[in-house]
This record gives structure tokens, sequence and C-alpha cells, in this order.
């Protein structure tokens, strides 16, 4: 590992370590959001009630029941009738991802657009993956997408510390830190939220292309979203022999094919991306 990268890493696990940077925390309305889902007397009325809090949110939810990946039979035209469509789990899992987007603000310009930047790949990542678990798999498309938003999660206290210490804004000392040190963020992150162990997993697991699970995973749909999502970009994986990596054929994808040119999948995926961002 780069000295640079070691260097800011113990300052960064430390400074962690002694509450000197704290761990972005789940927004409010995607607690009250989870601790509604996790109620067993919960009902479509309860989950629209606390969604309803929210009114951009809210919003957002109604958007996704109308995408056209879902294909609702009419227009869904209020956030009840969204959240019987989606189902509340579904509905709490989109509602918790979204949220997440409060937490991608900084102070400063060149860290707010690393951030918008961040947040604009995990919603495009997200969006593939979800239509990718719908298609092809017998996974959840909800989980699906909030593994895609969660995937670079671990960059924001890295940007955090970037903001505080400024001469690590340099733009290719920052993309080293956050390429090198977000997925150990990300794990910590992820762990301290007490999401789902195959959620935890995902930042660790999604850039690691030898990785051969027994059974298709979230992390091989995010993987493959991933590369998908960088086909005709100057990122060096585009070079990548994309047959060695096993997790396309769990995905059932075939790792010489451009989804987002197959015309029915490129609808869907463009479809799902739209209504996250």
């Amino acid at each position: 590992m780069n000295d640079v990268v070691s260097e800011v890493r113990a300052e960064l696990i430390s400074a962690i370590e002694n509450n000197k940077i704290v761990l972005p925390t789940l927004p409010e309305v995607a607690l009250q959001v989870r601790e509604a889902a996790e109620d067993p007397d919960s009902d479509v009325a309860s989950i629209s009630k606390v969604l309803s809090n929210d009114a951009g949110l809210s919003a957002r939810v109604v958007r996704v029941a109308n995408s056209p990946l879902l294909r609702a039979a009419s227009p869904i035209t209020d956030l009840r009738m969204a959240v019987s469509r989606l189902g509340i789990q579904y509905s709490c899992n989109l509602a918790i991802g979204l949220a997440m987007e409060q937490m991608f603000q900084a102070t400063s310009d060149a860290v707010d657009r690393r951030m918008r930047a961040i947040w604009g790949k995990s919603t495009e990542v997200a969006g593939i993956s979800s239509v990718l678990a719908k298609i092809y798999t017998k996974l959840k498309p909800d989980q699906a997408t909030l593994a895609g938003l969660v995937h670079k999660i671990g960059a924001l206290p890295i940007l955090r510390f970037a903001e505080e210490e400024r001469k690590l804004l340099n733009g290719d000392i920052l993309d080293l830190l956050i390429d090198n040190l977000h997925a150990e963020i990300g794990t910590m992150i992820l762990q301290t939220w007490g999401f789902a162990p195959e959620l935890v997993a995902i930042p660790n697991e999604y850039m690691n292309f030898q990785r051969s699970p027994a059974n298709l995973d979230y992390a091989d749909l995010v993987q493959v979203a991933y590369l998908q999502s960088i086909i005709g970009t100057d990122d060096p994986l585009v070079n990548m022999d994309w047959s060695t990596i096993s997790s396309f054929s769990r995905v059932g994808l075939d790792p010489s094919v451009n989804a987002l040119e197959i015309e029915d999948l490129s609808e869907a995926m463009e479809a799902s991306i739209a209504a996250l961002k």
C-alpha cells in the first residue's frame, strides 16, 4: 500500500476509534422506516405514515412505483398506493437507500462534487443491480438496489476527513485514498448500522474478481452491475478479461454483452436508474 495511503489509513482509523470522526449514521427517516419494517404489526398504512414525514422521499417512492420496470396496470397517484404496489419490505429497503442521499453533502465544492459523483455512480449501479436481480435471478430487487447504493458508502468518512485535512484534497491523492480504503471503512459503517451480512460484505467483495461463492449473492450482482456501468469509459477495468470473472455466469449474463445495448434490458435499466436519481 502506498505510504501516503498507509499513513492516512492509520490516522483515519485512529480518529474513528477515538470518536474524533464519527461514522455516518442513517438519516432519521431511514431509522424510522427500518423500525417500522421490523414491527410485526406494521401494515401499508403505518409504513405510509412514516414515509409521509419526508415529502421528497415520498415522492421518489411513488416515482419508483410508477417506473416502467414495475409495469403498474394504472398510474399510482399517492404514497399508500405505492407502498401497496411495491410491498412493505420493498418500500422500506427502497426508502432506506434513497434516504442515504442526504449524507452525500459537503461544505467544500471539491468534496461536494466528488460526493455527488459517487452518489450518481451508486444510483447507476443500484439501478442495474435491481434489473439484473429481477430479470436474471431469484434474488430480491429491493435488496439488490440497497446493495448497489451502499457499495461505496465507505468513501464518506474519507471525504469528511479530507475536508479537515486540506492537503488531501489533491485529486489524485483523494482518488487513491478512496480506492484503497473505502471497502474497509464501508464494512465498518454497515456493521455499525446493523445491516444484514450479505450487505455488509458488499464493499469488500464487489471488486474481488477472484471470488467464487457456492451460490449467487448480492456481491455478484453489484460486481456485474458495476462492470456494466463502466463500459465505454476509460476505467482500466474495461480492458480486463471479463470472461475470467465467474460472477457473470452466476448471474447468467454473457460477459461480452453490454446489457445497456439489449433493447428490453436497456429500457428497464434506464428506467430503474432514472427512478433512483
